[in-house]
């Protein structure tokens, strides 16, 4: 793997954190299994990239995405908590609506946005090696989100928030408002999400009502990959490891598709995903049983 592939994981990787802690704080967080980011991922790249195209600015087209995506979160959190619809069910239903929806925003199956005028044209325009340009950026705004989500989450409504995934009847019997704060939360966690497609776009130069497919299991094996190696037993940490997951995983799935003697071609990408999440799930109970076996003087 040289520089260019190197430099390029780690981009990608910058910016599927956000995915990765979008995914954390439904998952996670809230235990609320959800499946709309498949398509609030592709609806932040949709609504970004219609807006740029018609003359919007970059950054008022990637704040609409974010609300987008909020709106998909909320609506997937409502069909559950209104009408006591499964957690899955209801984001499946969102999910499949949201292709037709994305159709009709684009009104076509992808849009390219070479030429036009991005949140990332600026830097591409300055002195500044070009080969570090988009990992630098990706980097200051997953920064600049982690920071965000580690106050929110730390402060007073953000622990009411966490009360409601860890025990919603004692969250409700201590007053906590739940139904508002699931609502709040998945519309956050899919808000990340569609401000991740937004920028992939613009990063990219197109968007495509297919590239949502797979969001949510590259979310979930950034998170998986990165509690595996992390052990997170404080917020600040799981957001770290959500990151460092993210970057980790696309790092170790270009060298494993690079790595000639292995044989593996682009097509092989989901294989790479299953085999790296199938380790990274077994890891923990390995490490237990280790522990396990030294604590008792060597005996199984």
């Amino acid at each position: 793997m040289n520089l260019i592939q190197f430099m390029g994981a780690v981009e990608i990787g910058l910016l599927y954190g956000l995915v990765a802690m979008g995914v954390l704080l439904s998952f996670r967080i809230l235990d609320f299994p959800d499946l709309t980011v498949d398509g609030s991922f592709p609806l932040g790249a949709a609504v970004c990239a219609i807006l740029i195209v018609s003359g919007a600015n970059p950054w008022v087209a990637t704040f609409c995405a974010i609300l987008a995506g909020m709106a998909a979160g909320f609506t997937t959190a409502w069909i559950s908590v209104r009408w006591n619809i499964l957690h899955l069910l209801a984001s499946i239903l969102t999910m499949t609506a949201l292709y037709s929806i994305n159709l009709r925003i684009m009104g076509r199956p992808n849009i390219a946005l070479l030429g036009e005028q991005t949140i990332f044209t600026p830097l591409e325009n300055s002195s500044f090696p070009h080969l570090y340009v988009m990992p630098t950026a990706m980097f200051l705004i997953a920064g600049l989100f982690f920071v965000l989500m580690y106050f929110f989450l730390s402060s007073e409504k953000g622990l009411a928030m966490r009360a409601t995934g860890a025990n919603l009847r004692m969250a409700k019997a201590q007053g906590i408002a739940v139904n508002s704060y699931v609502l709040f939360g998945i519309s956050l966690s899919n808000g990340l999400v569609a401000l991740a497609g937004a920028l992939f776009a613009q990063s990219q130069g197109f968007a495509d009502v297919t590239m949502g497919v797979g969001t949510i299991i590259l979310g979930l094996a950034a998170v998986i990959v990165g509690e595996a190696f992390f052990n997170p037993k404080r917020i600040f940490a799981a957001l770290i490891a959500c990151i460092i997951g993210s970057i980790f995983y696309y790092l170790v799935r270009a060298m494993a598709l690079n790595a000639g003697f292995l044989g593996l071609q682009a097509s092989d990408l989901n294989l790479v995903t299953a085999i790296l999440v199938g380790c990274a799930m077994i890891t923990p109970k390995l490490r237990a049983k280790i522990l396990d076996f030294k604590a008792n003087g060597g005996r199984a």
